[in-house]
């Protein structure tokens, strides 16, 4: 990597026609990406990538009129202090957020890359230019929110809003919900079947906190491999299966901390097990309660089918730990 101090007027004016290139292709993999789900911010993006585009035009006259047509092979990320771009667009389905996050981020990182040029140049025509484009950056991001103030009118937004919350349900409620069920529930049986059985709270912590770990490891890869988010619109599979998994072992793990209540107490074992108890309680309504707030599920319907459900699994566990 060479240093910005190190670069030729030639080399900067050649980093800076590749980035504003690359950033084009950026915004219009963008507004590609959002066409079908936000189309009112797809145009937003699609007058970005215009923009850049016309950047890159006038820097590529005033290079060619100064050095030729042949451009050197140099990036702004082959620069120490800059950072190349996270190819955060290659990702199908990204959060909207996201994206916007993503390109607050671009347009600062060339606001200040046109400062440094601009204030290295010695050539009086490249240095206004370079300047120029510096303020235009600056404001960019005033000019995309006055795009979408114009372009997202009210039912827009109202539209894009109700996707949005489709989105987030798909991709992080309904595979955390899966793993929170997943984990609260089925570690109940084995939990409390070592808890009458052995009647030691460290054995039975030591059963729950492997059951979660497992089970947190199960749903997580499951998750992963059930569905690329491609054709669903579920999200990237990494992120769905590692919200699943940590959901899976944050459910296990609610009812079976209580079970480090030490031994040596009195009535240790009955202290531990009437916590973990409460615990569950709360964990089922909490549980029934999201269902019923993101999965348009009728809540004594949620009730029924969770905390019902939950309590024969506790059931079956103590029957089996006490036999």
């Amino acid at each position: 990597m060479k240093n910005f101090s190190d670069l030729t007027q030639r080399e900067v004016l050649a980093i800076a026609i590749a980035s504003e290139e690359e950033d084009s292709r950026i915004y219009s993999s963008f507004a590609e990406e959002l066409a079908d789900r936000y189309p009112a911010t797809a145009r937003v993006f699609q007058e970005m990538a215009a923009e850049e585009d016309g950047h890159r035009r006038r820097l590529l006259e005033i290079y060619q009129a100064r050095f030729g047509v042949n451009l050197p092979a140099i990036r702004r990320e082959d620069v120490k202090g800059f950072l190349s771009r996270r190819p955060t667009w290659l990702i199908k389905n990204l959060p909207l957020a996201t994206i916007r996050h993503q390109a607050e981020a671009m347009e600062a990182d060339s606001q200040r890359f046109y400062i440094k040029a601009s204030e290295a140049s010695q050539d009086v025509g490249v240095r206004k230019l370079l300047g120029d484009l510096a303020m235009v950056e600056k404001s960019h991001g005033e000019k995309a929110n006055a795009l979408a103030e114009a372009i997202l009118t009210e039912s827009a937004r109202e539209e894009e809003g109700r996707t949005a919350h489709k989105f987030f349900v798909l991709q992080y409620v309904q595979p955390g919900l899966a793993g929170l069920m997943d984990g609260s529930v089925s570690t109940l049986a084995p939990l409390f079947a070592a808890a009458f059985a052995t009647q030691n709270n460290w054995s039975t912590f030591l059963v729950g906190l492997a059951a979660s770990i497992g089970a947190g490891i199960s749903m997580a890869i499951a998750e992963a491999l059930s569905d690329d988010g491609s054709l669903t619109g579920r999200g990237a599979p990494l992120i769905r299966g590692g919200v699943t998994g940590l959901m899976t072992t944050a459910g296990g793990l609610g009812h079976t901390l209580p079970f480090l209540v030490p031994d040596s107490w009195p009535h240790a074992f009955w202290t531990a097990t009437s916590i973990a108890g409460i615990v569950v309680f709360f964990e089922l309504w909490a549980i029934a309660y999201i269902r019923a707030r993101y999965m348009d599920t009728p809540f004594l319907k949620a009730v029924a089918q969770i905390v019902v459900g939950g309590a024969v699994v506790l059931t079956v566990g103590i029957l089996i730990g006490g036999a």
